[in-house]
């Protein structure tokens, strides 16, 4: 019986509780209401049977509902950390879980729910919901094996990439070999100006065999970038070098603006920076004017930078099309003007840069020209001390005593070029092998003061017989160096872990070679070069 002045609001509050129950009816959250005893239900929304095909009655009538219809390879975890979190005093916990629909297939359900204790403290049960997750799952999914997919085609390229590296290493090694060798003798100087070009050429094709490895390595992250401080003056003269003919084939004149005697070094990867030159002169050269010029100048930025700018006379870019420039594949009216190129040239050059720790620019004007920069790290050039790298061979062997070199490779032109590369050097005996079985037999019948060892054998590997050569008392300590066309990095470290004395990629640099041959041939016999 309702005293004076109240109000009957018990209508008000079904109605409420009508709309709400209708709200969540047409939501895909499911909400829920556990007992105390683990997995049963007091309380189901009426959307259920639409997320999970289940009605309420049936629900709430089986025991242990929501637990025995989580998948098996999930339940056991899920009831342990719910006991755990429980016992810990949290205040709830949630979770992802396949969960089995009546008609016998799985969902991915969301879960979040809220303990519920009573006065006492003790357990009351849950209060929570579930969301249906299935099309996030799949995306997941597909999304997995896309990259799985990505990752396999990233693999097959790079293992494509380094076998081909490898064949063409092999003739390059020969061909470089014996034009160094060339070198060394006496020749005409019309002799002289071939070999240079076959030297030149020769190098600039392995520059582009390890650039194509190299744009691998960056696309994964894992470009190994050496720093050291490089002189400008002998990078650009040897860029300027290798892109004259192409100038001169379009009547492009370049010119050098800085000075001879202007001798600054930079913090670098020598090599790279060689590499981002070359993009720019060339593109400086082909988006040229015919019989246009090309201006390559150095200068001194504020904060220890050095900026090196290449100046073209073309017809400039436009500013909207400016931030289109470092864009792989990004081409610009390269198609409408006739000139050929891939579009990665300039995308490559900012991540070389970058990699280094530089800043690549441009600035242009339509009508006038463009000026490509990069700015890098001022550096102070190496101290002039005496190295047995880059000493001359005559003076880093003629100190060491005639001593016996084992070389192992299964390749005939390469133990030809060996011969070539060491037959004027009465002070060294060369012992061949071209297997590698035969090659840890003379290593130790005979103790070689050093061994040459290729990784590519017929009967063994190159990795087993360092291994053995280690793993002997007669040769654990008989410097090896490894001489191989593989260029990986990884490989590089692994090999020099595994007790390499040094490791030279093919095509090999005679004069790094007999430097190191020195220096080991000059250990073994007590006199330091």
């Amino acid at each position: 019986m309702r005293r004076a002045g109240e109000v009957d609001r018990s209508g008000e509050h079904r109605q409420a509780a009508a709309v709400l129950e209708d709200l969540i009816a047409s939501s895909p959250v499911v909400m829920f209401r556990g007992g105390p005893a683990f997995g049963s239900l007091e309380y189901a929304s009426s959307n259920i049977e639409g997320v999970l095909g289940y009605t309420v009655e049936e629900a709430l009538s089986t025991p242990q509902f929501w637990f025995e219809r989580m998948h098996p390879d999930h339940r056991d975890a899920i009831v342990a950390e719910r006991r755990r979190l429980f016992a810990a005093g949290a205040g709830g916990f949630e979770y992802e879980v396949p969960f089995r629909r009546k008609s016998g297939e799985y969902v991915w359900l969301y879960v979040v729910a809220r303990f519920v204790r009573d006065e006492t403290g003790a357990p009351a049960g849950v209060f929570g919901y579930a969301m249906d997750i299935q099309q996030r799952k799949a995306a997941e999914e597909a999304g997995c094996q896309a990259r799985e997919e990505a990752n396999r085609a990233s693999r097959a390229k790079s293992e494509f990439l380094s076998r081909m590296s490898h064949e063409l290493r092999t003739p390059l090694n020969a061909i470089l070999g014996f034009a160094q060798l060339l070198e060394m003798d006496a020749l005409s100087a019309e002799q002289r100006d071939s070999v240079k070009q076959i030297l030149r050429g020769g190098r600039h094709l392995l520059d582009l065999i390890n650039e194509v490895l190299d744009i691998t390595r960056i696309e994964a992250g894992q470009s190994p970038v050496s720093l050291e401080p490089v002189g400008l003056a002998e990078v650009i003269a040897e860029a300027l070098d290798l892109i004259m003919p192409l100038a001169a084939g379009r009547g492009i004149t370049i010119t050098n603006e800085t000075p001879e005697e202007w001798a600054r070094f930079v913090l670098a990867d020598s090599q790279r920076l060689k590499q981002v030159l070359l993009n720019l002169l060339s593109n400086a050269a082909k988006y040229n004017h015919p019989r246009g010029r090309v201006s390559v100048s150095c200068r001194e930025r504020p904060g220890g930078w050095i900026r090196i700018g290449v100046a073209d006379t073309g017809p400039g870019i436009a500013p909207g099309k400016i931030e289109r420039l470092f864009v792989p594949f990004e081409r610009l009216d390269a198609e409408r003007i006739g000139v050929e190129g891939t579009g990665i040239g300039l995308a490559h050059s900012k991540a070389l840069t970058e990699s280094m720790g530089g800043v690549i620019g441009v600035g242009s004007e339509v009508g006038r020209g463009s000026t490509f920069w990069i700015d890098l790290p001022a550096a102070e050039g190496p101290e002039a001390a005496e190295s047995v790298i880059s000493a001359p061979p005559s003076e880093t062997l003629r100190r060491a005593r005639a001593q016996l070199v084992l070389y192992i490779d299964n390749n005939p032109s390469n133990h030809a070029l060996m011969e070539r590369m060491l037959g004027h050097r009465p002070d060294i005996r060369l012992l061949a092998a071209m297997q590698g079985r035969l090659g840890l037999d003379l290593a130790r019948q005979h103790h070689p003061a050093t061994i040459l060892l290729d990784l590519h054998l017929e009967d063994l590997s190159g990795d087993e017989v360092l291994r053995r050569l280690r793993a002997d008392p007669r040769t654990v300590r008989t410097p090896v160096v490894i001489l191989s066309a593989d260029a990986d990095q990884g490989q590089v470290d692994r090999l020099l872990a595994l007790g390499a004395t040094a490791y030279l990629t093919k095509p090999v640099d005679v004069k790094r070679l007999l430097g190191i041959l020195g220096e080991t041939l000059a250990e073994r016999s007590g006199v330091r070069p």
